[in-house]
């Protein structure tokens, strides 16, 4: 396994089925994955984890492992601790829509402008935490 690869950290938003917030969730995500850190970051499927697929476990308990919740339930943090690992850090997007109630998500399959906006707090909140992570692994 190489080094870069031991440094990974993973991501895992909620499915937010119906949920505007687990909708920025994802995306908040998919900008940390995709933009703000490739290379050293993926997002697993919740699902997979929920269905107990044993190499989603395996990788949740092997790296750091970073949760993102849209709403209370706090699924992708439940769900990581039952496939038994500790979140390295949670995130709740509602806390982020607290901090800036001026951002108004349009619906669940259009989070407009203002959605992004929010998830790209998120994601950058949650890019300097994969920083730190990774920094602690060297």
């Amino acid at each position: 396994m190489s080094d870069a690869h031991d440094r990974e950290v993973i991501i895992i938003p909620c499915s937010g089925i119906g949920k505007a917030l687990g909708s920025v969730g994802r995306e908040a995500a998919y900008v940390v994955a995709e933009e703000l850190r490739p290379g050293c970051t993926s997002t697993v499927c919740l699902s997979l984890l929920t269905l107990g697929d044993e190499e989603t476990r395996r990788r949740v308990r092997q790296h750091p492992t970073i949760t993102i919740d849209g709403c209370p339930k706090a699924c992708a943090r439940v769900n990581v601790e039952h496939a038994g690992a500790s979140p390295a850090a949670t995130f709740r997007v509602f806390d982020v829509f607290r901090r800036h109630k001026e951002l108004k998500v349009r619906r669940v399959s259009d989070i407009g402008d203002a959605g992004e906006a929010m998830a790209r707090m998120l994601a950058e909140e949650i890019a300097d935490e994969v920083d730190e992570l990774r920094a602690e692994k060297e």
